[in-house]
């Protein structure tokens, strides 16, 4: 019964109860908690350089045509010479939250 009270938290949420300060194993309170060990130890890694500045210019595109959609983007961005396709492209708009209005 505990458990679907400890699960109703969100990931995030039960990866920071999670420490070496308790006297519990890291393993034992993973178990616990409901999170899996390999997940409490990854760190996302950060964006590479060349993403970084393609999203510079995805943003300065879409504040000149917000109306613009993914393949056009893509479009716009190839034609400025940047080798990306739609699937890079929706990424990293989905993550810098653009949306064609």
């Amino acid at each position: 019964m505990a458990q679907k009270k400890v699960r109703s938290f969100a990931l995030d949420q039960r990866r920071e109860l999670i420490g070496p300060k308790c006297k519990l194993s890291i393993c034992k309170q993973c178990e616990l908690l409901g999170v899996r060990r390999s997940s409490w130890y990854y760190e996302p890694r950060a964006e590479s350089t060349d993403n970084v500045a393609l999203m510079r210019e995805l943003d300065r595109l879409y504040t000149r045509w917000p109306f613009y959609g993914v393949r056009r983007m893509t479009l716009a961005l190839q034609a400025q010479g940047w080798p990306v396709n739609h699937k890079r492209t929706r990424r990293l708009m989905r993550i810098m939250g653009l949306e064609a209005i």
